[in-house]
């Protein structure tokens, strides 16, 4: 062991321990996982800023056009209107732009909405977010659920006539996509049949409600997010009963629950102590990673029932151009799928006792 002598003439160890102690923390689980979410976040954060800005137009050219072609006015007025609302230079070098939203977003500034100047573009996602994650994560909770239960009695009855019908229904679920579905439910509900006044279902809230908690503003919000919700699940669904049906399926062929169906435990017991919790470990994880991706709500299915969330915003952004708005979607999107992950991770060590958050990939 080295040492290293102090002008009063004392020893003092070498910092053979701190370098220890950086190879222990380097070799852990959970600080290499942590690290890489944050080098990912960085590079699509970074990829992100340059690929938005290789879409055709910019936020300037896409307004003068909307000008000229709703207002019929020349292009040099439509050029000076726009040049005198948006407060942004589009002839500073790239390079300088993506240090500047750097330095903002280091500092928790999201920035000002290009073609809203003065709003903040964090009071846009805060105003749009939530509706998202309340149509998108309870549609999820439910689906999750139902596929938990469905997939349990599938098992249970499988080559049945009970796991052959629904076989055939979470085939569908799952191979149809949301916006065919949404569609068809637009058109039958709300145009053939006349189940549902779409045009009353447009936005996240009637007008005229505030939030509160009351009867009426619960049966408002349920009303208006009610087809999206529905859309979710009948799309979601199948995929976890099939991915259900199949780990049951391997967890009832393990020894422990035939151990335990030799000393003679019901059935209940069975399923709920052994194979329900075994099997449904699979999809926990599913789950969180799915959680991730709540934040980004569905463009498709926001813009078909013309729900006021963050999808939906996302792609007004998009057709708009507005990079600030746009930059900060996918941000938000990007840290919620990356964590979500890292979150799986974890969850998965602590739920399964076979894996050590200390062990090596």
């Amino acid at each position: 062991m080295s040492t290293t002598a102090l002008p009063q003439g004392t020893l003092v160890r070498a910092p053979d321990t701190a370098l220890k102690w950086l190879r222990r923390l380097a070799a852990n689980y959970l600080v290499r996982r942590l690290l890489k979410a944050l080098l990912t976040a960085f590079t699509v954060i970074t990829l992100t800023f340059f690929l938005i800005r290789l879409l055709p137009g910019n936020p300037v050219e896409i307004y003068i056009n909307q000008l000229i072609v709703e207002y019929s006015i020349p292009y040099h007025q439509a050029q000076d209107q726009a040049a005198a609302l948006f407060s942004i230079d589009l002839d500073q070098p790239l390079l300088l732009q993506y240090f500047d939203y750097m330095g903002n977003l280091f500092q928790g500034d999201l920035g000002t909405s290009i073609l809203s100047p003065g709003t903040t573009v964090s009071s846009i996602i805060a105003r749009f977010l939530p509706w998202t994650i309340f149509s998108v994560g309870t549609s999820l909770m439910i689906s999750f659920m139902l596929g938990i239960l469905l997939g349990l009695l599938m098992a249970y009855r499988r080559n049945g006539l009970i796991d052959q019908a629904l076989t055939v229904l979470a085939s569908i679920s799952a191979s149809v996509p949301n916006y065919l579905v949404a569609i068809l439910l637009v058109v039958w509900l709300g145009v053939q049949w006349k189940l549902v006044p779409i045009a009353d279902m447009r936005g996240s809230l009637s007008p005229g409600v505030e939030p509160e908690l009351s009867w009426a503003f619960v049966k408002d919000v349920f009303f208006h997010a009610s087809l999206p919700m529905l859309t979710y699940v009948l799309t979601t669904l199948g995929g976890w009963m099939l991915t259900m049906k199949s780990s049951t399926i391997g967890v009832l062929g393990e020894d422990y629950v035939m151990v335990a169906r030799a000393k003679g435990l019901k059935d209940g017991r069975i399923v709920t102590g052994y194979v329900g919790r075994n099997a449904a470990l699979p999809l926990f994880t599913q789950l969180t990673i799915a959680i991730g991706f709540v934040v980004g709500g569905s463009l498709l299915i926001e813009g078909i029932f013309r729900y006021q969330g963050i999808g939906s915003t996302l792609l007004q952004s998009v057709q708009r151009r507005d990079y600030s708005v746009m930059q900060a979607v996918f941000l938000i999107l990007t840290l919620s799928v990356i964590f979500a992950n890292l979150f799986a991770d974890i969850l998965y060590s602590w739920i399964d006792p076979r894996i050590k958050l200390g062990d090596k990939e």
